[in-house]
């Protein structure tokens, strides 16, 4: 595959993965910001189920082909952060939050690789876009010292944000062959 057109990958796996948490979380009233994880939109007892772990599955390959062939031109350290971060989405689907702790260890696993590829990205290229991950650390710091709202949701969501505007920014920059 062509790098122009694997760039576009990075860009599409956000709006396939925001597109699958929306239509989820229309499809499920019960779900709440405050006291859900997104997790539970891909549980196996809810009608949420296959358009949730799909859109994760689907934008986790996405995040890999484009960090293996239209990244790694631009960022070749960072790239393999990045795919294995791809990976660790489609684990998140794959091992969904019925299968309890292993769940969440992939969870979690999911999490520490945005963290890592976020830094790689920032000690490869030096664009300070990629530290806007550090604001998600406090969010999860407060979450699993049950400061902050029961739910995951929130710093769930806030992690994906922050890691949009680098993998984007990477992504412009793939396409123009910078």
């Amino acid at each position: 595959m062509e790098r122009r057109i694997a760039s576009l990958f990075g860009m599409a796996a956000f709006v396939v993965l925001y597109g699958a948490i929306a239509a989820s979380i229309l499809q499920s009233p019960w779900f709440n910001w405050l006291d859900s994880a997104l997790s539970d939109l891909g549980n196996l007892n809810h009608s949420s189920v296959m358009l949730y772990n799909v859109g994760l599955m689907t934008s986790g390959l996405m995040v890999i082909i484009y960090s293996l062939i239209g990244m790694r031109g631009h960022a070749p350290k960072s790239s393999y952060f990045l795919a294995f971060t791809g990976f660790s989405m489609q684990l998140v689907a794959l091992i969904c939050e019925n299968y309890g702790r292993m769940h969440f260890n992939v969870s979690v696993l999911l999490f520490v690789m945005l963290l890592i590829a976020s830094l790689a990205y920032f000690w490869e290229k030096r664009d300070y876009l990629a530290l806007l991950v550090l604001l998600a650390v406090p969010l999860w710091v407060l979450h699993f010292q049950n400061v902050l709202v029961p739910g995951a949701a929130i710093p769930e969501i806030v992690s994906s944000f922050v890691v949009l505007p680098w993998v984007v920014k990477s992504s412009i920059k793939a396409y123009r062959g910078e």
